[in-house]
């Protein structure tokens, strides 16, 4: 049964723009009702929570350090007076620094790590408390191909990913009986702000023969949030990088 999503609320992290910004619409265009999480993106978080309401939907843009719990906390609590307990978590807030192996310094690893690892655990710790009260949730955490073929980033993204997928799949085995599903989407090479700086994204990489598109990963996104037996998997979006 493919479930709907109407009236369903939807947390999606570092949604003011690229990846973010389109699960937010493709989210509020299935019905859910939206919190646009932001750091320092207040302008365009705000303009995509008014373009999601004029066009019916239900949006609000919320701003918060999801490295910070006192304000990860602070944030799900806006949520909810606003919009109602979080049902749907997409964890994509995230940095992505290329640095050569040679370049790679403590400092890096650890910024990395605090952003990619750290913070989703935080934020699902935040909001896990009703939804298992509730026995309904999804997390979605927004991984990488390069978690499993190393990437053009370099070993600390590499390796913030495929921790995270860890997390997704223990998250998946502990609460499958709850009502909560967890999983993980790994894209690569998709056309976005963060990618246009790597002078390796070069589209003669990917099979396909074109980077990929934010709506073909937000496309994924609202599929595995919308299904309950899709659970403790990781779905690529690659162009064909990387095949399972």
């Amino acid at each position: 049964m493919i479930e709907s999503l109407d009236g369903r609320v939807a947390l999606v992290t570092g949604a003011a723009r690229g990846i973010g910004k389109a699960i937010a619409l493709a989210l509020a265009a299935a019905g859910a009702r939206v919190a646009i999480n932001h750091r320092a993106g207040e302008r365009e978080a705000v303009k995509l929570a008014r373009e999601i309401e004029a066009g019916g939907g239900h949006a609000h843009a919320v701003c918060a350090d999801v490295t910070d719990p006192d304000a990860v906390e602070e944030m799900v609590r806006e949520i909810a007076r606003e919009l109602g307990p979080v049902d749907i978590l997409v964890n994509n807030a995230g940095i992505a620094r290329p640095v050569p192996v040679e370049s790679l310094r403590l400092a890096t690893w650890d910024t990395t790590m605090a952003v990619n690892l750290r913070a989703p655990f935080v934020v699902a710790s935040a909001v896990l408390p009703s939804m298992r009260s509730r026995r309904f949730g999804r997390l979605v955490f927004i991984s990488s191909t390069a978690a499993r073929v190393g990437g053009i980033v370099g070993p600390h993204y590499a390796a913030s990913k495929a921790g995270l997928e860890g997390l997704s799949r223990a998250y998946a085995s502990s609460l499958a009986r709850e009502g909560i599903t967890s999983n993980s989407v790994a894209p690569a090479l998709i056309e976005t702000e963060m990618l246009a700086g790597n002078l390796s994204a070069s589209s003669d990489r990917v099979p396909v023969g074109r980077l990929g598109r934010v709506e073909e990963v937000a496309d994924v996104v609202v599929a595995v949030v919308r299904n309950p037996y899709i659970t403790g998997q990781t779905i690529q979006v690659n162009g064909g990088i990387h095949m399972t």
